[in-house]
């Protein structure tokens, strides 16, 4: 595997051995962590392994946080966590089984713990979310908690993206003031592995585009009023660098208590083929005056440390 040389004391790109995609980065406990697919053969996707660290630049592996044998309707197919602390508990969203049509068993399910690193058991005993509602194909969740306390659960695959309403304990959704569970916030050129945050009042959805296993795999913005939006493509901020990486995708948003804001994400390096080599990058995120997201450098020497203190 391509692993990079980095300047001194950088982190380097990529930041963790090993084939992963998907990253889901988080703040826990006074560390940065990481929540990646484990990339194989679907299946041979049968766990999540996560990694925390203290400075974005050295990382400690947690092996197999779940492990299917937790979750008895997950057979395969397992990616692209999520991951949120509500009161004691972790909850881990993920999608399984990569299910093509609404009879197949599978979708969104729910697993927690009372630690980032596990182990985490599933929550339901059942998909959460285990049909396809307005097109979207249950996969690639994402959770968002709005200041007035509100978890949202955005998702989407098969260039559809839904919004709904977590209850309290994870468990099931809220219906909307109109009696429906989902809505549909799909903005133009969208395809899957939504992120949301929000800043000065403004909330920023983010998604990937292209396909995957091809080189053009990037990630568009738009910015909106609310967690419905609506969202009008603002336009592409990560992307291929034919010098650097191919694909690069499939993000997450940190922003370090020390104000920089930054962008996790896998790519592939040059080179490589087969479509389960991809990496997990990190690289720093920028906004212009007026709040648009700049067009972010792709690196190979990837960050300075960026310690949280206690």
């Amino acid at each position: 595997m391509f692993l990079a040389s980095p300047q001194s004391g950088r982190s380097g790109n990529p930041i963790v051995p090993g084939w992963y995609a998907d990253p889901e980065a988080r703040i826990f406990e006074g560390e940065y962590w990481i929540f990646p697919t484990y990339s194989a053969p679907y299946n041979d996707q049968l766990f999540f392994d996560a990694f925390s660290s203290k400075d974005l630049v050295s990382w400690t592996k947690h092996p197999r946080i779940l492990d299917v044998d937790h979750i008895t309707w997950a057979k395969r197919a397992v990616w692209a966590p999520t991951i949120v602390q509500k009161g004691e508990w972790y909850y881990l969203l993920f999608g399984a089984n990569d299910i093509q049509n609404d009879p197949q068993l599978g979708g969104l399910g729910v697993a927690r713990a009372k630690h980032p690193a596990g182990p985490f058991e599933d929550h339901l005993g059942k998909p959460l979310v285990d049909k396809f509602h307005n097109g979207a194909q249950p996969i690639d969740p994402f959770v968002f908690a709005d200041d007035d306390g509100t978890h949202y659960l955005i998702y989407g695959g098969w260039k559809h993206c839904n919004v709904a309403k977590l209850n309290a304990d994870f468990t099931g959704l809220v219906p909307f003031a109109d009696g429906s569970a989902f809505k549909e916030i799909t903005p133009e050129g969208y395809v899957e592995g939504s992120w949301m945050f929000k800043k000065d009042g403004k909330y920023y959805f983010m998604w990937s585009e292209g396909g995957w296993t091809g080189p053009n795999y990037a990630v568009a913005y738009a910015i909106g009023t609310s967690p419905f939006g609506p969202f009008v493509r603002a336009g592409k901020i990560l992307s291929q660098d034919p010098k650097v990486a191919t694909g690069a995708g499939h993000h997450s948003v940190l922003r370090a208590p020390s104000g920089k804001w930054y962008i996790v994400y896998h790519r592939r390096p040059l080179g490589e083929t087969d479509r389960n080599h991809r990496v997990v990058c990190i690289d720093e995120m920028r906004f212009d005056a007026n709040g648009a997201i700049l067009p972010v450098v792709i690196t190979i020497d990837g960050v300075a440390p960026d310690l949280i203190r206690p």
